[in-house]
């Protein structure tokens, strides 16, 4: 089945590569990162569910499209939570496969577009940390913090809304490019990692906090 959906991607003009288990699944996808990542749930040596677990627990951006046979509602809600951004059961229809990965692909470059344009020769701040908007840097108390290239586009789309509220759907739109809400736990996710990095205390976050029922709202 894998090598029939390598065909039929490639003959669409996309470039792809196989996995043949879920190690070297995990192992190509944080040393080559994709640009969309469909993935089987029942995988030897690891599975799906852990591998994606994984993958966005480090960060990884990339939409994922779950593809299996397990078409329960709850192996659903799990791959949402876990960061799935479509879910297809098997048995298939190729050309549905083919149109998902496609839309997948096309919101991938949106959200790449978003990143080169945010504006240049601008610092934000909030707190002890300084964000660099040119250089694309974050600094904590004079300390250099990593974080994700999407993380960095989450965290500079909520410093620019001032104080405002932003709904996961707003930030999947600006942040990720998606046009329709999803079920998608990939905001949380990020906004996780910002914590983590930013806050003096993540469990109890003085900056970036929830609005309950709403979003997240960065507060200076």
């Amino acid at each position: 089945m894998a090598e029939a959906i390598r065909y039929n991607l490639e003959i669409e003009g996309i470039e792809v590569e196989v996995a043949e288990d879920g190690p070297a699944g995990l192992d190509a996808a944080r040393d080559r990162p994709p640009d969309a990542l469909i993935l089987d749930l029942m995988l030897p040596g690891l599975d799906g569910f852990e591998l994606l677990e994984r993958l966005r627990a480090a960060s990884f951006d990339a939409p994922v499209l779950i593809l299996s046979a397990k078409g329960e509602e709850a192996d659903k809600v799990r791959g949402f939570r876990l960061g799935a951004d479509q879910y297809l059961t098997k048995p298939f229809g190729l050309l549905e496969l083919l149109e998902r990965v496609k839309r997948l692909l096309a919101r991938a470059d949106a959200a790449d577009v978003g990143h080169q344009s945010v504006g240049a020769h601008e610092t934000l701040a909030f707190g002890n940390v300084r964000v660099d908007l040119e250089a694309h840097t974050v600094v904590r108390g004079g300390e250099s913090v990593p974080v994700s290239p999407r993380a960095f586009a989450l965290l500079v789309a909520l410093l620019k809304r001032e104080g405002r509220v932003a709904s996961r759907h707003e930030l999947l739109r600006d942040v990720w490019g998606y046009q329709r809400p999803v079920p998608s736990r990939t905001v949380d996710a990020h906004i996780a990692e910002l914590r983590r990095k930013l806050e003096t205390d993540p469990a109890n976050p003085k900056h970036i906090v929830t609005v309950w029922g709403v979003g997240y709202r960065l507060d200076r």
